[in-house]
């Protein structure tokens, strides 16, 4: 089974971009859910994937992950996923020995700004650098599912 643990985390301040990498754009959409899980479509510069993850709340889900061709996840997000689109940019930073992933939302999201660390286990130690705010694991808020129908600029 797929498992991933992260944690999302509010960013307080701009410290993360003296050591972040120039960023990739990311484009995704939702073919569906249900209350167990979700499906979808994400386009990351010039690779995709199909992903599907389960709605638990809390920093472990069950996720399975699935590169597909370019062009098919092109026409998939335009003819079966549901609007709006999630636009973010997503930058990595690398901090005492973990990749953090700083994602910047665009659109109707514009002004969010949420870091992700994944983890190989739940106990597994990590310092967090000076730019982080508030763990925001729990909070289904900013799920990106949550983002498409209820989104951060209407808070």
């Amino acid at each position: 089974m797929g498992i991933e643990i992260e944690h999302k985390f509010l960013i307080i301040n701009d410290n993360w971009r003296k050591d972040a990498d120039e960023g990739i754009h990311i484009i995704q959409a939702y073919m569906g859910s249900n209350e167990k899980s979700s499906i979808r479509i994400r386009i990351n510069g010039e690779a995709a994937n199909l992903n599907i993850k389960s709605k638990t709340l809390g920093i472990q889900r069950s996720e399975y992950e699935y590169s597909i061709p370019l062009e098919e996840a092109k026409e998939m997000l335009e003819s079966l996923c549901n609007k709006p689109y999630i636009e973010k940019t997503r930058f990595h930073v690398m901090h005492d020995g973990h990749q953090w992933e700083i994602d910047v939302f665009a659109g109707d999201n514009q002004g969010l700004i949420v870091a992700e660390l994944e983890l190989e286990s739940v106990d597994e130690p990590f310092t967090m650098p000076d730019w982080l705010g508030n763990d925001v694991s729990d909070d289904p808020r900013y799920y990106n599912i949550c983002l498409v129908s209820h989104p951060y600029k209407d808070w």
